[in-house]
């Protein structure tokens, strides 16, 4: 059932569900300069709900992938595209600026995180070849967001008001993400074994859920995906004022972003077919020793071909890298805690990704350049590299024979 058609339906439902997701709550960007001027809202305090989606998407990473180990993903995925287009009515509708941030930042963090990880556990399931491929097209989905999206939401402020543009957005997000919940379904392998009492099993898949987040591979992944996304969260989020201290003009600079994020696209497409010809872990260590060496790049650059130049390699690697975690949660982890596992390492991601805004402010403030940002990325970096090194596979055990009656 494993290499049946439907696979792909789910590899498709994936990328969409997390590009309108994700394309939801990074319309703040777009209508920050709006709301603040018809609000009277500080620039700061409106911009300060994406932090806190952040911070509520690790937040409610984990409790999401439980949820979709025990009740199945349908009716998680359903109940987080329901949240996030309620959130953006609710926002558009907000009189305080605390209001706004509980609706966009926390309730719209909230239902995107359950899209990401009891996705990414779903089409894992579904998979048993060409399983890096399929991850990895789930998280190019995602990564279109700022390519589509954000540009419809531009349209939309550019003849209405943030309010109705948010609105409308919601009216999107809500048509598009309901009909498509409805696609997901359990992985055969998993629906079999749960109708199956007496199907075969190994020491793997009889461990418990504690035994799982008590496992030194768990550790070691949680540990590695922290400093794996600390390591890029600062690049991502201060090149731009990087580049304009270097003397390159804003609406250029930005454009570095559009480098970054095309590069990106590439990225996950080749890191998935070399993790399916090489090996996850393999390829993972890799990339995080490139990401390391990527992020020290910066402080070389200081004309825009040479940003385009780090920010394409950067993009590429580090966007490659981030889809094989989950690969390596599935050759490890009981399908039954998928969601659960890979939850948990979501966490330790957003809660890395947190680290990058703050830690690049109080460089900057400190040293008045960012080229210990990029040190310290750097350093970072090859933390993650050492520390995935020591990462070793659970032992692969045989099924152990059901009996047969004599």
């Amino acid at each position: 059932m494993t290499n049946s058609r439907y696979r792909w339906v789910m590899v498709a439902a994936g990328g969409l569900l997390g590009c309108v997701a994700i394309g939801g709550m990074f319309s703040l960007p777009v209508l920050l300069q709006p709301i603040a001027r018809d609000t009277g809202w500080s620039v700061t305090g409106v911009s300060s709900a994406m932090t806190i989606g952040f911070l509520a998407m690790a937040m409610t990473s984990m409790m999401w992938g439980t949820l979709s180990d025990r009740y199945g993903p349908l009716r998680v995925v359903l109940s987080g595209s329901v949240v996030i287009a309620a959130s953006l009515a609710l926002a558009s509708k907000a009189t305080s600026l605390l209001a706004f941030q509980f609706f966009f930042g926390v309730m719209i963090g909230a239902g995107t995180s359950a899209i990401f990880a009891p996705m990414m556990a779903t089409v894992t399931g579904w998979f048993d070849t060409h399983r890096s491929l399929a991850v990895s097209l789930v998280s190019a989905g995602m990564g279109m967001a700022p390519m589509t999206m954000s540009p419809l939401v531009a349209w939309l402020a550019s003849h209405h008001d943030w309010r109705t543009t948010m609105l409308i957005l919601a009216a999107v997000v809500g048509g598009i993400m309901v009909p498509v919940s409805l696609l997901v379904r359990r992985p055969p392998a998993l629906a079999a074994v749960t109708a199956s009492s007496t199907a075969p099993s190994t020491p793997q898949d009889e461990m418990s859920l504690g035994a799982a987040l008590r496992s030194p591979q768990f550790i070691i992944l949680l540990a590695t995906n922290f400093f794996c996304c600390a390591t890029h969260s600062g690049p991502i989020i201060h090149t731009v004022s990087y580049a304009v201290s270097c003397g390159i003009p804003m609406i250029t600079a930005v454009t570095i972003y559009s480098v970054e994020g095309l590069a990106g696209m590439g990225g996950r497409l080749v890191f998935g077919l070399l993790g399916d010809r090489f090996g996850a872990k393999r390829v993972l260590v890799t990339g995080l020793l490139l990401q390391a060496f990527g992020a020290l790049g910066y402080v070389f650059a200081r004309q825009l071909a040479e940003f385009y130049a780090v920010a394409a390699l950067f993009g590429f690697i580090y966007a490659g890298t981030m889809p094989l975690y989950s690969v390596l949660v599935r050759e490890n982890f009981p399908l039954r805690m998928l969601g659960t596992v890979i939850g948990g390492l979501s966490m330790a991601g957003g809660l890395g990704m947190a680290t990058g805004p703050i830690a690049g402010g109080l460089i900057y403030d400190a040293f008045a350049s960012y080229a210990w940002l990029y040190i310290g990325s750097w350093a970072v970096g090859l933390g993650a590299f050492f520390i995935v090194l020591t990462f070793r596979p659970f032992p692969k055990i045989a099924p152990r024979p059901v009996a047969v009656p004599a």
